[in-house]
């Protein structure tokens, strides 16, 4: 199989779907290979398997980079709101959750569908389980592989690397977009895994494993990045959506603080309870305002020899230090989950190389690189898909 494209693809996700369309639709004959079984697994079980396609309040800010103005003419030259007219041009039923997250009614399957459509309209050419082993550019790429243990050859004029991160590699991530960057002397900013869950394994891995399953409200903290959203108790550790969103600014050794009572201050209301119900005891008080499965471990592990007093009998200091453990509770994780569980890969290729309008290699003319390949991370609820749609139609614009 020998034969030349104006532009190959490499990676059938949400960058590289929208960027081959993109370039088809200008005329352009387009191939977009594949690694996995099918196109687009990881918009399959995103969103719980409705797809967080977007959100409504797409910021720079959101997003995490060596170089953090490079996402701004990207996501300023297609926007969230381009993406909800094409889903709403496929009648797509959607819904908006919480925080201007955007998901379908029904499906993942509706958005893959509509891209897949997208394509097939352009006269896209996607060919799937392609191994590609080597990429050299005498003057057009060149790309040598397998499909199906047969040997392939494939010529083109534009390279787009859609390859995605390392994270989840049962759905097809892997390390092919770095190579291929390395090859071409791109830089690689350090990578490790992000919106993942925090694992212990101190005494408060103990605390996980009986609460596993507990969700509460809360404000996640480290240094000055805050996210006010819940935490859930899992049997290895901490998970939930503040956790998933405060673990791609952690680094290893670092602390997190946590106030699980995010909306009052603990001192206050320990002490007022203490003048208006001095006979209660402090579980008491605190399960009105926390689930008290949660509120027995925290009464073992911090005021256990208190337990069976009467708040009125217990100092005013012990009563404002069980109060800033409420309010800031300062835990170590022992590291992540990793890329098994990670939605995204922090780091990347570093976009100092890149153009911000074309995505294309500032060292390789042709040469393009979208997505989560890029060191650039959005924060959870959306903002990465924005990501893959707003570089796929970059790249795909001028390839």
């Amino acid at each position: 199989m020998n034969k030349t494209w104006d532009a190959i693809v490499l990676g059938a996700g949400a960058a590289g779907l929208m960027c081959a369309l993109t370039a088809a639709k200008r005329g352009l004959k387009v191939l977009v290979l594949e690694k996995s079984n099918k196109p687009g697994k990881k918009i399959l079980m995103s969103g719980g398997g409705r797809c967080n396609f977007t959100n409504l309040y797409i910021e720079p800010e959101c997003f995490l980079s060596q170089n953090p103005h490079f996402c701004k003419s990207a996501l300023s030259r297609y926007t969230q709101w381009d993406f909800i007219e094409l889903v709403k041009q496929h009648a797509i039923p959607w819904h908006e959750k919480t925080l201007g997250q955007l998901f379908c009614d029904n499906s993942s399957k509706d958005i893959l569908d509509m891209l897949l459509a997208e394509c097939e309209a352009a006269s896209v050419e996607i060919k799937i389980l392609t191994d590609i082993t080597s990429v050299a550019n005498p003057q057009n790429f060149q790309l040598s592989g397998t499909i199906d243990n047969s040997a392939v050859m494939f010529e083109c004029e534009s390279l787009v690397v859609a390859c995605g991160g390392l994270s989840i590699p049962k759905l097809g991530g892997s390390d092919l977009g770095y190579q291929l960057a390395k090859q071409f002397s791109h830089r690689i900013w350090p990578l490790r895994a992000g919106l993942v869950p925090f694992i212990f394994t101190d005494r408060f891995k103990l605390l996980c494993e009986k609460l596993s399953g507990v969700s509460v409200a809360a404000s996640v903290n480290i240094e000055k990045q805050s996210f006010d959203e819940s935490i859930l108790f899992s049997h290895r550790g901490l998970s939930g959506p503040a956790v998933l969103q405060i673990s791609s600014y952690w680094k290893e050794g670092k602390t997190v603080e946590i106030n699980i009572l995010p909306t009052q201050d603990a001192t206050d209301l320990l002490l007022t309870e203490k003048l208006k119900q001095p006979r209660l005891l402090i579980r008491n008080i605190l399960a009105q305002h926390l689930p008290r499965n949660l509120v027995l471990e925290l009464e073992q592990l911090w005021w256990p020899d208190l337990a069976g007093k009467p708040i009125a009998e217990i100092g005013d200091t012990k009563l404002h230090t069980i109060a800033a453990q409420l309010n800031a509770w300062k835990l170590k994780p022992a590291g992540t989950e990793g890329y098994r569980t990670a939605e995204v890969t922090l780091g990347g290729v570093d976009t100092n190389e890149l153009s911000s309008a074309t995505m294309m290699s500032k060292k390789v003319d042709k040469l393009y690189f979208i997505g989560e390949v890029l060191d650039v991370t959005g924060h959870l609820g959306g903002f990465n898909f924005q990501w893959a749609w707003s570089t796929g139609y970059a790249a795909g614009s001028n390839v």
